[in-house]
């Protein structure tokens, strides 16, 4: 299926150095369907950006749009540097594989057309290709690659040893990835929105408990612990005992205390005055409200509405 020279044309201002990237040189290419579907790529192109669909494997699912405006206004005044990458559908249509941001920054730019890597591919190529060139060139977070890395693996039927080959990771990195899907959704989130690490995500993964793991969780968001910190907390956690042997027995694993610690806070606060909470392993303990005056015990006690 050879590339329709009418309706695109030739760019040529790229510079050698562009043209070094590719395997094979469009000018030394031979015309014919068959040298096509040998060679991937078909050369670079000057593509009307109203001929190109979006990418429907594309990896990433949101745009900053402040990143995507200070593009646009880069694209202005230096223009395109790096072509996208398309393949052919048809006469005057093509579909996105990979630079999605750049296509966006461009039409913001107001330009017409944007040079183009035109590339042959059926569905299974155009998923792996998008999936494998955004992970590698873009700045996805890692649960953006943890859904990426599962769909090489699910849709193309890759190994994890295929698929470690083909992003240039090992099989244990691509299985710290995967596991980060295996997290609750609130964890997951918090990944996403940047609330924690991968370093604290992979030490939550240890916690076999939700609610535990939900406790830990909150906390290092609450409090901005280290990812050392949660590692810390998970081991004395997983170990069941804390690490001064005099408090053994009457001592609470850390996501009681985080529990008992919040709601001492929200009952200070109710009453005004600070509380003290207490209890044990078996659940019984005691809250004392302290209070400074007469005038202050009543408050307290209408506050609990018994005068």
């Amino acid at each position: 299926m050879a590339v329709n020279k009418s309706n695109i044309k030739k760019r040529s201002a790229l510079g050698k150095g562009l043209g070094a990237l590719l395997k094979d040189s469009p000018g030394k290419e031979k015309s014919g369907e068959n040298n096509e579907k040998q060679n991937p790529v078909a050369g670079i192109f000057e593509v009307p950006l109203d001929e190109v669909q979006v990418n429907p494997y594309q990896p990433r699912t949101h745009f900053d749009k402040t990143a995507l405006e200070e593009l646009s206004d880069s694209i202005k005044v230096q223009g395109i540097i790096q072509p996208i990458t398309v393949r052919r559908l048809a006469d005057n249509e093509y579909q996105l594989i990979s630079g999605e941001r750049r296509f966006q920054a461009s039409k913001l730019a107001g330009l017409k057309q944007i040079p183009a890597y035109v590339r042959t591919a059926n569905d299974q190529q155009m998923l792996e290709m998008a999936l494998i060139e955004n992970i590698q060139r873009e700045n996805l977070n890692a649960l953006e690659i943890a859904h990426s890395y599962q769909r090489l693996l699910a849709e193309c039927e890759l190994k994890q040893e295929q698929l470690g080959d083909r992003v240039g990771k090992n099989r244990t990195t691509v299985n710290n990835y995967l596991r980060l899907l295996k997290l609750p959704p609130d964890i997951q989130a918090g990944i996403r929105d940047q609330k924690i690490s991968m370093g604290h995500a992979r030490a939550l993964i240890n916690v076999e408990d939700v609610d535990k793991q939900l406790a830990i969780f909150k906390k290092t968001v609450d409090e901005e612990l280290s990812v050392r910190k949660v590692e810390a907390l998970v081991k004395e956690l997983n170990d069941g005992s804390p690490k001064k042997a005099d408090k053994e027995k009457d001592s609470l694993d850390p996501v009681k205390k985080y529990e008992i610690n919040k709601l001492q806070q929200k009952l200070a606060s109710h009453f005004g005055t600070k509380v003290s909470l207490k209890s044990d392993k078996k659940d019984k303990g005691e809250i004392k409200i302290p209070f400074h005056s007469t005038s202050d015990l009543n408050r307290i006690l209408e506050i609990l509405e018994l005068i």
